[in-house]
Formats: structure tokens, sequence, C-alpha cells
């Protein structure tokens, strides 16, 4: 069975945003998840683990983004 071209592009873009939407979205609950660990172990870090917390978060969901804007040129 051959695919036609259109089945295949529309694969293609189910399987950029199925996988560039579930890796990140790992990522961002691994990030969150050891930072609240670290918080709960040292409570006075709050402040030095805050900012790089969110700078992760944030580079994390852009690739998600990328992911969306890759499924939607394809």
């Amino acid at each position: 069975m051959e695919l036609s071209p259109e089945v295949a592009a529309k694969l293609a873009k189910g399987f950029a945003i199925a996988i560039g939407g579930a890796m990140p979205a790992w990522a961002i609950g691994k990030i969150a998840s050891k930072a609240m660990e670290a918080i709960g172990r040292n409570p006075e870090a709050t402040e030095k683990l805050f900012m790089p917390m969110l700078l992760a978060l944030a580079f994390a969901e852009a690739i998600a983004i990328y992911a969306l804007v890759i499924a939607f040129l394809l």
C-alpha cells in the first residue's frame, strides 16, 4: 500500500506535533519537580532557583512552539 503525498504530510504533521509537544511537556514537568524538590530541601534557595527555573521552563516551551510552527509549515 502506497501513501499519497497528502496522507504522508498529515502523518508528518501529527508526529511533529505529538513528539514536539510531549517531550517539552515532560521536560517542563521534570524541571518544575526538581525545582520544588530543591526548594523543599532548602527553602532559603528559593530566590536563587526561581530565575533559572523560569528560564529553563521558557526554553522548553520554546521547543514546543517550534514544533507547532514546523507542523503548520509542513
